[in-house]
């Protein structure tokens, strides 16, 4: 019985993929470069930002299907044609990637920080993730990490810290701030840059 599951699940996250592939080839034909952002939520950060920079390709993702519904809306309402929102995981998303396709900047602003030691696997900020990004970034591109758990973003820095692709610091800003609702409610946050070395 386990196998046969085994092989279901293998066979819808197939057609996942598959799906997701189809979709990014027709968004990104012709741009090399792109602003990707981890967790866009109800959109409020990449719409602003696609706003400041119309001729930049923007595309958010995120895991919940009502969150990219409202930030797909946002994006309509502005009327930012280079601003996309896909329902997708981070690991699909960069297995699905045209080989062409690369990060300008990538932003992940207050992912969930998963707290519980059993739960730290389904972190995003992980040396697998970290990894992929690095395999596709262009050159100068930047990796930016926005937190409220310093433990999280402890964890982060010290994986970044001498690693063989990234060179990172620690900093007060963003190039570009909007504050997201998590933000909104923090008391205080934590931010990061790696840039590839």
């Amino acid at each position: 019985m386990i196998p046969a599951r085994s092989a279901e699940y293998r066979a819808r996250v197939a057609s996942r993929r598959e799906a997701l592939g189809l979709e990014l080839r027709s968004l990104l034909v012709g741009d090399t470069g792109f602003v990707w952002e981890v967790g866009a939520g109800h959109g409020h950060f990449l719409t602003a930002y696609a706003a400041a920079q119309k001729e930049v390709t923007c595309i958010g993702i995120d895991i919940v299907a009502d969150r990219v519904a409202r930030a797909q809306r946002k994006r309509n309402r502005a009327r930012l044609e280079r601003l996309h929102f896909l329902l997708a995981e981070a690991d699909d998303f960069l297995a699905c990637l045209p080989e062409t396709a690369r990060f300008s900047e990538v932003y992940v602003l207050f992912p969930d920080p998963w707290p519980k030691r059993r739960h730290h696997k389904n972190r995003v900020m992980k040396p697998s993730f970290l990894e992929a990004v690095a395999a596709r970034v262009g050159k100068g591109g930047a990796l930016y990490f926005r937190t409220d758990h310093e433990p999280y973003f402890r964890e982060v820095a010290a994986s970044l810290k001498g690693h063989a692709s990234w060179r990172a610091e620690q900093t007060d800003a963003l190039p570009f701030e909007e504050p997201t609702v998590f933000e909104k409610r923090a008391e205080r946050h934590f931010t990061l840059v790696a840039r590839r070395r």
